[in-house]
């Protein structure tokens, strides 16, 4: 299974499950032109550690340890992976909002997800 980090805003993406990774729904994007198969919020950072990265690159280190160590207690992950293996896709996008296409919480979770795949 192929997880892609996607912007949610970009003009051409893959075929692929989309599933919504954001706690926060993206400004000017319509349900209808997100045309999401999932919106998984409860994989998303938290609020506090999503104020305190503010998407500073400077920060992406530290934000993906902290990220990551929110992932390992959260059960919803394995919900996740319950679901993206029961759907059967070839790929997955990874849909969020931010600017930075480097250093958000899309590329964690994806690294993350394909680690536990790969398990």
């Amino acid at each position: 299974m192929e997880l892609l980090p996607v912007r949610i805003y970009a003009h051409e993406a893959p075929a692929g499950l989309r599933v919504l990774i954001d706690r926060v729904w993206p400004r000017g994007i319509s349900k209808e032109k997100a045309a999401l198969d999932e919106w998984d919020k409860t994989v998303a950072p938290s609020t506090d550690l999503r104020k305190w990265f503010g998407h500073d690159p400077e920060k992406f280190a530290e934000f993906t340890q902290r990220y990551r160590a929110e992932l390992d207690a959260n059960p919803a992950v394995a919900d996740l992976l319950a679901k993206l293996k029961a759907s059967g896709a070839q790929r997955v996008l990874l849909l969020y909002g931010a600017k930075d296409t480097e250093h958000n919480n899309a590329v964690v979770l994806r690294d993350y997800l394909s680690e536990r795949l790969a398990q």
